[in-house]
């Protein structure tokens, strides 16, 4: 079992956890509470100055772990892959000049086509945009999700998935991101994720809790603690695989969004601290 956190160096909060606060805000209270790192997803930059955004996250002692999101590569519609890779390397020229050395890809799935198919256009869609990735040094996270998603969110489901992939590019540029919101379930779990640190493929870990009953597919996880994972069990995994980077909390819940965020992240600071 993973030993207690004891400070929140090593806490890095999504911005969508917080999502009423703009990123302004968002890094003030986070550097005022002793938070480690924060994790910025791309709508928070539209209409600014992105190195200046990157320097004031930094002025705030915040690392910027990663931009979130890419990926979405299958389409039926060849104008449609088209426009992803380009908004792909547009991602990376983004987590480029905020200074992220990380961008994590939630891959895409598309309903009028075979989840086989759907993969083999995630790998082509990566292997269009691998290059442009390793020149700007920034990282591709392939984020395996939850299979409730596997129809218009990921064909990527299983972090075995998510190996074989990664394994398949052989790149020091293409790694995993272990959420265990989308893999707590799987029961070859232990040994996919000491597979992914032997490979050098374990490059982000997700925090939140899964909610029973859960009253949203999207929008309803849980602080830590509040629900049924065992998330210092994962915890204690991940780490014996070599992990030794942020634990990143990613909350999306109208529940929290709806309440006052100051105590809401006073609430995330204790739920880390004692329950991952």
């Amino acid at each position: 079992m993973a030993s207690t956190l004891t400070d929140l160096s090593k806490l890095c909060v999504h911005t969508i956890t917080t999502k009423p606060w703009n990123i302004d805000l968002a890094a003030e209270e986070f550097g005022k509470a002793g938070i480690g790192g924060i994790s910025v997803w791309r709508n928070t930059l539209e209409g600014r100055d992105i190195v200046r955004t990157g320097d004031l996250l930094r002025a705030n002692n915040l690392n910027i772990v990663s931009l979130v999101r890419g990926g979405f590569f299958p389409s039926a519609d060849a104008i449609k892959k088209k426009e992803a890779i380009e908004d792909n390397r547009l991602a990376i020229d983004e987590a480029e000049a905020l200074g992220a050395s990380m961008l994590v890809l939630v891959c895409g799935a598309e309903p009028r086509i075979s989840l086989d198919k759907s993969r083999e256009m995630i790998r082509a869609g990566i292997e269009a945009i691998l290059p442009y990735a390793e020149n700007a040094k920034v990282k591709l996270a392939i984020e395996p999700l939850h299979p409730m998603y596997a129809d218009t969110r990921s064909a990527l489901n299983t972090l075995e998935q998510a190996n074989d992939m990664a394994e398949y590019f052989n790149s020091a540029y293409v790694g995993v991101a272990i959420d265990v919101y989308h893999l707590w379930w799987d029961p070859h779990l232990e040994h996919e994720i000491i597979r992914c640190g032997a490979n050098g493929n374990l490059l982000a870990f997700h925090l939140c809790d899964w909610l029973s009953p859960t009253i949203d597919m999207l929008n309803d996880r849980g602080l830590m603690g509040n629900g049924c994972i065992d998330i210092r069990q994962i915890r204690s995994w991940v780490e014996k695989a070599g992990f030794d980077g942020f634990n990143e909390v990613e909350i999306f819940s109208h529940k929290h969004w709806a309440e006052d965020q100051h105590e809401f992240l006073k609430q995330i600071t204790e739920a880390y601290l004692n329950h991952s």
